[in-house]
């Protein structure tokens, strides 16, 4: 039915447009119902992502994944203690090396300076080792030393055998002296020496050429060591300087580089053997 105006024009109905466009073929769209369907503008949801009606606005954004949060466990005190000992070996065994090869690069007068209560009679009083002048070194008959033991000077002609023997009662001074000129070290102690500390001393000198061992009356001390020149006195047989003199100066303070100590005199007793019948020969001028 149509309605008549004053100017007799018909008029259409008003239309509320809400944004949408019909579907083709003239459906209303879905989700509507023609005029009573609520507009996007007028309290209806919009999803999360967009900004205006359906099919209009931007594509929703996609979130970038969080990357998940790594809960610390601790440290692990054994990896660490296992890299820390590693260290301290590795430290050791470098200092161990670089220790050796400053030990093996000193000549053996340096390692014998190092020992701690060492004399040096070469140094300090020389008169002690070498004979007085006009004296010669190989003299016969019983000698007088300043020092006891001695470390040097005039001596007989024939040594004392120093291929590792220990002699259990004293030997002559003369002879001994004379295997110190071939390079032996003579262990000597106090006759009250503890017999297991005897026993001690004796370990170190059996079996090793360059070596001899007796008591010797009257020492200041309970043990000391000679070798030409140089002496070191001690108390116990468990001192460590003892291993340190021997490897210092056995052979190396020799007066007569590749001298030997076998053939010597064998006997004991403080007199010395001037080629007593019944006693071995002498050996021969100038040994």
């Amino acid at each position: 039915m149509s309605i008549s105006t004053s100017g007799g024009e018909q008029r259409r109905p008003s239309v509320v447009s809400t944004g949408k466009k019909p579907p083709a073929g003239g459906k209303p769209a879905e989700g509507g119902k023609g005029a009573g369907a609520k507009s996007a503008g007028a309290g209806a949801r919009v999803p999360a992502g967009r900004t205006g009606g359906a099919g209009g606005g931007k594509k929703p954004q996609q979130r970038r994944p969080v990357t998940p949060v790594r809960v610390s466990q601790g440290r692990s005190w054994g990896s660490i203690g296992l890299f820390v000992a590693v260290g301290v070996i590795a430290a050791g065994i470098i200092g161990y090396g670089a220790y050796a090869v400053i030990q093996n690069g000193r000549s053996w007068e340096d390692k014998a300076a190092a020992i701690d209560g060492i004399t040096n009679y070469r140094e300090s009083d020389p008169s002690a080792v070498n004979p007085m002048p006009g004296k010669q070194s190989h003299e016969a008959g019983p000698l007088t030393y300043a020092i006891n033991p001695p470390v040097g000077s005039s001596h007989n002609n024939a040594w004392q055998n120093c291929m590792g023997d220990v002699y259990d009662a004293p030997i002559a001074n003369e002879h001994a002296v004379h295997s110190l000129e071939h390079g032996a070290v003579w262990v000597t102690y106090r006759s009250d020496l503890p017999a297991e500390q005897v026993e001690q001393l004796a370990g170190k000198v059996r079996g090793n050429e360059f070596m001899l061992m007796s008591p010797v009356e009257g020492l200041d001390r309970p043990i000391s060591l000679q070798a030409w020149g140089y002496q070191l006195k001690l108390d116990s047989a468990d001192d460590g300087r003892i291993d340190e003199f021997i490897t210092a100066l056995r052979q190396n303070a020799s007066m007569e580089p590749g001298a030997a100590c076998s053939g010597g005199i064998t006997a004991t007793g403080t007199t010395p053997r001037d080629n007593v019948p019944g006693d071995q020969p002498m050996p021969p001028a100038g040994g």
